[in-house]
């Protein structure tokens, strides 16, 4: 059993496979959180849960337990209004105006597996007996407000789940102001906080900083995930490290806006929340209907970030990402984006693939502006039919001739956007988000579809469905280049605007489910300017995600280091790019930018047309390699070695799950004259098995590969780097 219930102590303990996560009802009905961290035996837990009478600022509960009060008990879901002074879990404006709630204990279930969560993305079982969870209900006797909260724990990975369900029981119609996935509260605040943030171009870049009293969080009101902010955090514990300590993860399965934080209170306790994003929201919840949150992933390490990611990895990569590409490797592509932009015809296309294809190379992708009359970003998006200037015997004939070259055949989309420079717009100036009387703001020259209506949504799964099956097209890059802005449906009454973003984002995954589940054959690649939407919730439809529109190898190592924190390698998208970089201007060898790009989802996206003979040689001496450790790559055991953000140079390596080979990628920034003479260890290795180098003399041992280390190789010039082929014995 995974969840065990003491009924004599009210002690619920979920354990994983080296994890415990425990919960006491107290004797008013309230869960309170006790532990979480590494598995323990739980003989006697509830002496965690102390009771300590503060001053009257902490007003207390109950009147025969003047110790107990809510603004000191470290609680699971608390509520707004009825003693606790910290940030709620939930906010419920009441017909009577007040937002005053409480919760307590009214039954509870377990069950094995996991149930889905309706209309949302979320980790899954295939079997019952994978996990177990434990659904705590919770109810305000006053108004018949009811909170399901569901927590999830798996036999075979250190994860746990939580998602509430908030149903409204009473007569009235609610109105749902703040409704986050979890909350727990640690007994204290020595921890750093760790969050993935940036910008377009510069996507998940790894921040720590030490908790400090008061409120330190991060969110997105941009209607997406977002470049800025990624819907993750997480807790280090003193001294932990890479390799090292406790490390708390906590994970958003959602795309849309979402505040993750942590608030540390004046007895300095700290409290970890996540969930939708309270900022302009709110539900209408009438009586007998319920709302849905999305789910939190919770994942704990005591082998440090680098233990904590391969949780998180092993997790999604297996139980999250769905379809026929799960267990696949993945195609070595080429898109032509870089290499032509809009200027394209078929024969040009046709050049490239077939240099692909001499190459090596598996799947052409044709990128933006087929369709339409789409010669620049100002126009037709939206017309999804493709422009018979640019492919005047259509896609199908194009296909034809990428297919007779032995490649598959990929296409870009980017199905959520309309220009007013369209005939859909045209047709359906309603049909964007906006609001009446309001500018109506362009980015990129486009608005975004309203995907809360169901015209929309049908629209959409119509016409792209049409070009998807007029042709053998076996990838889609689907892509999203703005955020929200005047966010309004033309369709929803005054009183249900603010319901509009969530509403999207439910309407998008429904999108998706159809669109995914009726071309299953087809492996997707999400994408918003690169690294937009980066986050659980798309990859849960796309089993990858285009890392960043930064292609420059340089940039590629913070950003691909930062992604690998939360992220399966298997999920990112990595490129070679023409020189100077089109984003930074930097000049890097093919060797470089080829390295980098390994480690990933491979591909070219640059004009192969104009290597030279030299070029071409070492391009297919990095597709061979990419075929024979892609394997590695996309399903290995990765370890950070080196990490960019501490210093000049970088290294990760890739383990099998056997230990039976390994590939190591090493980069270094800058030169400097003399350096020292330094080694640096590999890590994952089997330290009783010998191992060989590819083009090495001799074997290693793993403890002495892990142990003593490897060499920092000497390079002469900037931007230089390394790949390390081992196989055991």
């Amino acid at each position: 059993m995974s969840i065990h219930y003491d009924e004599l102590k009210k002690v619920f303990h979920l354990q994983s496979k080296d994890t415990s996560y425990v919960i006491q009802l107290t004797k008013q009905g309230y869960p309170a959180h006790l532990y979480w961290g590494k598995k323990v035996r739980g003989l006697q837990l509830d002496r965690l849960l102390e009771f300590k009478e503060r001053a009257s600022f902490s007003p207390s509960t109950d009147m025969s337990q003047l110790a107990l009060s809510l603004d000191t008990l470290p609680q699971e879901y608390p509520t707004y209004g009825s003693s606790d002074f910290r940030t709620p879990a939930i906010q419920v404006a009441l017909p009577n105006g007040s937002t005053v709630s409480e919760l307590s204990y009214a039954s509870h279930t377990i069950r094995s597996g996991k149930p889905e969560l309706a209309g949302l993305p979320s980790v899954y079982t295939e079997q019952d007996d994978e996990a177990q969870t434990l659904e705590l209900t919770l109810k305000d006797e006053l108004t018949g407000l009811t909170v399901v909260l569901a927590y999830t724990v798996f036999v075979n990975f250190d994860a746990i789940t939580r998602s509430a369900t908030i149903i409204n029981n009473g007569s009235s119609t609610l109105q749902l102001q703040r409704a986050l996935s979890m909350s727990l509260d640690f007994a204290h605040d020595r921890f750093e906080m760790l969050q993935l943030s940036g910008a377009w171009t510069r996507e998940r870049h790894v921040h720590k900083r030490k908790l400090e009293p008061g409120m330190q969080s991060v969110e997105s009101r941009r209607g997406s995930s977002s470049h800025v902010q990624n819907p993750f955090i997480a807790l280090l514990a003193e001294g932990a490290d890479e390799d090292h300590g406790d490390v708390y993860g906590a994970s958003f399965v959602y795309s849309g806006n979402f505040v993750a934080g942590v608030e540390v209170d004046q007895f300095h306790s700290a409290r970890l929340f996540m969930g939708l994003n309270p900022f302009d929201f709110n539900w209408r919840l009438e009586a007998g209907e319920r709302f849905q949150t999305p789910e939190v992933v919770l994942v704990h390490s005591d082998q440090g970030l680098g233990g904590m990611s391969r949780s998180f990895h092993d997790l999604y990569r297996s139980r999250l990402t769905r379809g026929q590409f799960r267990d696949k490797t993945r195609p070595i592509l080429v898109n032509n984006w870089e290499a032509t932009y809009f200027n394209f015809n078929a024969d040009k296309i046709e050049s490239i693939a077939k240099v692909g294809q001499e190459l090596g190379i598996e799947l052409f992708v044709l990128d933006d502006g087929w369709f339409g009359k789409r010669d620049n970003d100002k126009t037709s998006l939206g017309d999804w039919f493709v422009d018979r200037n640019k492919l005047p015997n259509g896609l199908e004939d194009l296909v034809g001739r990428v297919k007779r070259l032995d490649m598959q055949f990929g296409l870009w989309f980017e199905p959520e956007m309309i220009s007013p420079e369209s005939e859909l717009y045209r047709e359906h100036p309603d049909w964007c988000l906006h609001i009446e009387g309001r500018r109506r703001t362009q980015a990129r020259q486009q608005l975004i579809l309203d995907l809360s209506r169901a015209d929309v949504r049908e629209y959409i799964v119509r016409v792209i469905s049409d070009i998807l099956s007029s042709a053998p097209i076996t990838y889609v890059k689907w892509d999203m280049n703005r955020n929200m802005t005047e966010i309004g449906s033309a369709l929803l009454p005054p009183e249900r605007q603010r319901e509009t973003a969530h509403r999207y984002m439910l309407g998008l995954y429904e999108v998706l489910e159809k669109i995914t589940s009726s071309f299953p054959h087809i492996l997707f690649e999400s994408c918003s300017g690169g690294g937009g939407r980066f986050d659980p919730g798309m990859l849960y439809y796309m089993p990858q995600t285009w890392t960043s529109d930064n292609t420059d190898a340089v940039s590629r190592l913070k950003i691909q280091y930062g992604t690998s924190i939360v992220y399966p390698v298997s999920s990112m998208g990595a490129h070679v790019s023409a020189v100077p970089n089109h984003q930074v201007g930097r000049v890097t060898s093919l060797e470089t930018r080829g390295n980098v790009a390994l480690s990933g989802n491979f591909g070219y996206e640059l004009d192969l047309t104009r290597f030279t003979e030299e070029e071409k040689e070492t391009v297919k001496e990095q597709v061979a390699l990419y075929k024979e450790v892609r394997h590695l790559v996309q399903f290995g055991d990765f370890y950070r070695l080196l990490s960019p953000f501490e210093g000049n140079e970088t290294a990760w390596m890739f383990v099998a799950k056997d230990k039976s080979e390994a590939f190591v990628v090493f980069a270094s920034v800058l030169q400097e004259p003399y350096p020292k003479l330094d080694r640096f260890r590999l890590k994952g290795l089997d330290p009783n098995r010998d191992y060989v180098l590819d083009g090495g003399e001799g074997a290693y041992g793993g403890d002495e590969l892990m142990f003593a280390g490897l060499k920092v190789p000497q390079f002469h010039g900037d931007y230089a780097s390394r790949v390390y082929r081992f196989r055991a014995l």
